[in-house]
């Protein structure tokens, strides 16, 4: 159960110092935490629907849907009560090493087919970094585990913003490649289908020199761009709804066209990464690199 506010003072006071950092962290926490559970709820999605389209020929394509579903209980829960739990980080654990196995699979799955490594399987075999969406849900989740239990501002040793700013900036990178794969695969026809491929990748590099380099400056772009990349995330929903109600038959033969037309729980995923990012900066700023 979440703890009354009582409580919380109560837990904060009994930690002293480490407890006052971890209340001021807990916006960020909270918000890196909701990032983990919306890229875990588009890897339980995603990976629902194209598993269930390859009929679950290999029983191990139920692990991915399950553990995407258990990482989205558990960082659901975490961002919405304080608190450090062995039983969460035992699930991010896992979901960080089972979206590494899963790309390993889709690896193997796109060079066992006929022609090996070609433009047309990358296009239409399983997509290779798709699970390791997962495996930064398990990252992020367990940084936030860790920065509670240890009511610290520091991860391994550095700065746990920087280091934060720098996966979601990789997450970034690796999702805009992803959806530039089958965006190209689509002959990028409609001129939004660049969004993903210009302003997270841009959101990525001005993350990554904000805090290379921490000015007020680079904090105010690098969240207006984190903040543009979410929306497009939420936008390209819409976008790939509207990709479905064009095919044959529309949103009536939803049961097929929802299999055929473009990933309708991908562009989530945007959103997840950019929340992460936003949580990273809050936690450098609190830590005062972006004062001078």
């Amino acid at each position: 159960m979440p703890m009354s506010g009582e409580e919380i003072d109560e837990w904060i006071t009994a930690r002293g110092q480490s407890g006052r950092r971890v209340r001021d962290q807990s916006g960020a926490l909270r918000q890196l935490n909701a990032g983990a559970a919306v890229l875990s709820f588009s890897i339980l999605s995603d990976s629902l629907l194209g598993h269930y389209r390859g009929a679950f020929f290999n029983p191990v394509m139920y692990v991915g849907p399950t553990v995407s579903g258990l990482a989205l209980a558990a960082s659901t829960a975490a961002a919405s009560h304080l608190g450090a739990k062995r039983t969460r980080e035992v699930v991010f654990g896992v979901a960080a090493v089972t979206g590494v196995v899963g790309a390993g699979f889709h690896t193997y799955n796109v060079a066992k087919r006929p022609g090996g490594w070609s433009w047309g399987n990358l296009f239409y075999g399983a997509p290779i970094g798709a699970p390791l969406g997962l495996t930064f849900a398990g990252l992020f989740g367990i940084a936030g585990n860790w920065l509670v239990k240890s009511g610290s501002s520091e991860l391994l040793g550095s700065s746990a913003g920087s280091l934060l700013a720098g996966l979601a900036a990789v997450g970034l990178l690796g999702t805009a490649g992803e959806a530039g794969l089958l965006h190209f695969r689509g002959a990028f026809h409609n001129p939004f289908m660049y969004t993903p491929v210009t302003i997270p990748p841009l959101a990525a590099v001005v993350l990554g020199l904000a805090t290379l380099r921490p000015t007020p400056t680079g904090l105010k772009v690098a969240q207006a761009l984190l903040g543009a990349t979410a929306l497009a995330g939420l936008a390209g929903v819409g976008f790939h709804a509207y990709g479905i109600q064009r095919n044959m038959g529309g949103w009536y033969n939803w049961s097929q066209n929802i299999q055929n037309g473009p990933p309708l729980p991908a562009p989530p995923s945007f959103v997840g990464m950019a929340l992460a990012g936003l949580a990273a900066l809050s936690l450098l700023a609190q830590a005062g690199e972006f004062s001078s």
